[in-house]
């Protein structure tokens, strides 16, 4: 399950961010999931209370933020909701050069701490 690797980056990302805080000073991590980037949201949130557990994250809370999946069309311009499955050629002129606009995101957005409240995110990377 790649849930639990994500889940363990998150938390590797985040306790590096507070490397010198307490265990427990997180309660809340916010990340940014696209419906497309092939995670399934409750396992995430199992693994990612698994992942806390010994960490500063230890009973964190995890809450994700679905992207949905938008494609823009490159001859003419259009853009539209890819839906699930992904439909990629263009509604209007069935073109099939379509670009992913959104929809593959993955990154943390934001972390509330019990100290300080909502704190900027770590840099994370995109997946």
């Amino acid at each position: 399950m790649h849930e639990m690797s994500l889940a363990l980056a998150v938390v590797e990302q985040v306790g590096s961010a507070l490397q010198d805080e307490p265990d427990g000073t997180v309660e809340a991590v916010r990340l940014q999931v696209g419906e497309l980037a092939g995670v399934v949201p409750d396992a995430l949130h199992f693994s990612f209370g698994l992942a806390c557990e010994g960490t500063a994250l230890a009973g964190a809370a995890l809450h994700i933020d679905t992207v949905p999946g938008r494609a823009r069309c490159a001859p003419c311009g259009q853009e539209w909701a890819t839906g699930m499955p992904p439909q990629l050629s263009c509604p209007a002129c069935r073109g099939t050069t379509a670009a992913l606009v959104s929809g593959r995101e993955l990154q943390i957005v934001s972390v509330h701490r019990a100290d300080r409240g909502v704190v900027p995110a770590p840099a994370s990377e995109e997946s």
